[in-house]
């Protein structure tokens, strides 16, 4: 238990711990800072380069118009003839995203994990009190949070931002880090673990993205964006409003969460959850064995990720249906109908294709979590004992990684069986077997980036980080890879690049040849890997 001393306050002890945590967490934050700054910076830089002249840029605005489908990603494109409105596009919504995630992932990192470890424990047993603990946490989050900002704002504005539209976009981006701080300080609270807290508070930043995507897909508009804390960020207009007022509305939630946070960290017994973890079965049954065992690990999460698609393949289905109409109201969209270069008809297929893409990179993230857990497992000393006995490597290896295919397979199919049961059922220009066929085709490229996490994790755990990359380097030349006009060579390296049309009059099946000899070579490598290196 920690103790307080005479005359002490309610956060004794908090200077020195945030100055250990900060030294400790640093080199930890400063990736997501670089790559959010990044994402800002390259978009201005990318954007001159690329579309130097007036034609390019309405080709832009029409090639980006044509397909609704980026709005549930990047946000509605409101200027995209210049640089600073292209940047607010581009990085706008993924930077926000981004700076919740890296918030999130800090305050657990540092309040409930801690704790779990039992390193909280050994700094409470000197001159600490309780309440220290979460407020060096959420104190980590907010100055990652801020320094965010100020290196975005610092570099975007040095690849040739504008400073209004760059300050306020900046500031989204810390405001965002903000809120899912507070988020995370509640879920930290209520989770029975590091991981429970984590799932909850990256499943509340998942919630609000769909919404926000699907109101800025629809004709919605309005009073609806408001509805969700991202939505709020949007109203900032960088570039083409410059309005910093619903920022003030965003601080005062992080406030108010974090508050909250505090008053449920004193109810709760350290180590411990308010919502706690149910009591084991008193006999092995399904942990009997080392698959069983695999698919109870991960069980509480696949649940959690086929529930999550089952919801995005209804809500991708109704949006389907009415995309044309909504799509219409689009100067962009309506000169191309007026060209005749596209239908109704063909602007839903469009969407379609796209959104089974999106799903397909998602699908892929729940895999590579399946992957990355193995090494988690690894470094918490629970997987020497189990090797200690009969079980080979290779076996307790293959548990997860069957769990992982098979889970992130049943996740696309899930989707896009539901999509295509609620479009074909409302639209007849839409065919249920071919929705749903192209799901199926398309799991083979979410498994090369479940493949990819594995051959490092069982190759060089100490290089996990390129699983991840895969997936990011994935979205980035299938959604933005033909708006950049990047070469095929490098759109081809992109999986899903490679996965067949199946409403094609003669589709090509050798991308599913190539996709399954590169799965079959990266789980090879991983399995090499993992049975000659050393175990931790």
């Amino acid at each position: 238990m920690s103790r307080t001393g005479r005359g002490s306050g309610a956060l004794l002890g908090t200077r020195r711990l945030l100055v250990v945590a900060l030294h400790q967490d640093a080199r930890r934050i400063a990736p997501w800072v670089v790559l959010i700054s990044v994402l800002s910076a390259s978009s201005v830089l990318a954007y001159t380069w690329i579309f130097p002249d007036t034609e390019d840029r309405r080709e832009l605005a029409g090639t980006i118009g044509a397909n609704p489908a980026l709005a549930l990603v990047f946000g509605p494109a409101r200027d995209l003839m210049s640089a600073d409105g292209f940047n607010a596009w581009r990085a706008g919504m993924l930077g926000a995203f981004f700076a919740g995630l890296m918030a999130i992932l800090v305050v657990v990192r540092n309040s409930r994990a801690d704790e779990d470890s039992g390193q909280a424990e050994l700094v409470a047993s000197g001159v600490l009190a309780r309440s220290s603990r979460l407020a060096v946490a959420v104190l980590v989050a907010v100055l990652a949070s801020v320094a965010l900002g100020v290196v975005c704002f610092a570099l975007t504005v040095a690849c040739g931002g504008g400073v209004a539209a760059t300050l306020v976009l900046s500031a989204s981006f810390t405001a965002s880090g903000l809120m899912f701080t507070g988020v995370a300080a509640i879920t930290a609270q209520l989770g029975s673990d590091a991981h429970a807290a984590s799932s909850l508070a990256i499943g509340v930043l998942g919630v609000c993205y769909v919404a926000r995507g699907y109101v800025d897909s629809t004709d919605a508009g309005g009073a609806a964006t408001w509805l969700t804390p991202l939505g709020w960020l949007e109203q900032t207009r960088p570039a083409t409003g410059d309005d910093p007022r619903p920022l003030l509305l965003a601080l005062a939630l992080a406030v108010v969460l974090v508050a909250v946070a505090f008053v449920l960290q004193a109810r709760r017994d350290f180590g411990q959850g308010l919502l706690a973890q149910r009591p084991g079965p008193a006999g092995a049954r399904l942990v009997g064995n080392v698959w069983g065992l695999a698919l109870r690990l991960h069980a509480t999460a696949l649940l959690t990720w086929l529930i999550a698609f089952l919801a995005l393949g209804f809500v991708f289905g109704n949006l389907a249906t009415s995309i044309g109409e909504i799509a219409a109201d689009s100067e962009a969209v309506a000169d191309v109908f007026a060209s005749g270069a596209a239908g109704s008809a063909s602007l839903t297929s469009a969407f379609i294709a796209t959104i089974l893409q999106i799903v397909a990179i998602v699908a892929a993230v729940a895999g590579v979590q399946v992957v990355q857990r193995v090494y988690a497992e690894e470094v918490a000393y629970r997987v020497e004992p189990l090797l200690a006995g009969s079980l080979r490597r290779a076996t307790y290896l293959a548990s997860n990684t069957v769990v992982a295919l098979l889970g992130s397979a049943m996740a696309m199919l899930v989707a896009g069986t539901t999509l295509a049961a609620v479009a074909s059922a409302r639209d007849d220009t839409v065919a249920f077997g071919d929705v749903v066929g192209q799901s199926g085709v398309t799991i083979p490229g979410t498994w090369v980036l479940v493949a990819l996490a594995l051959a490092v994790v069982g190759a060089a755990p100490s290089r996990r980080l390129v699983g991840w990359l895969g997936v990011v380097a994935t979205f980035g030349l299938t959604l933005l890879g033909p708006t950049f006009k990047l070469p095929g060579w490098a759109l081809d390296i992109s999986p899903l690049r490679h996965v067949p049309d199946v409403t094609a009059r003669s589709p090509d099946w050798s991308g599913l040849a190539l996709l399954g000899g590169v799965v079959v070579v990266l789980l090879l490598v991983g399995f090499a890997g993992f049975r000659r290196r050393d175990v931790v």
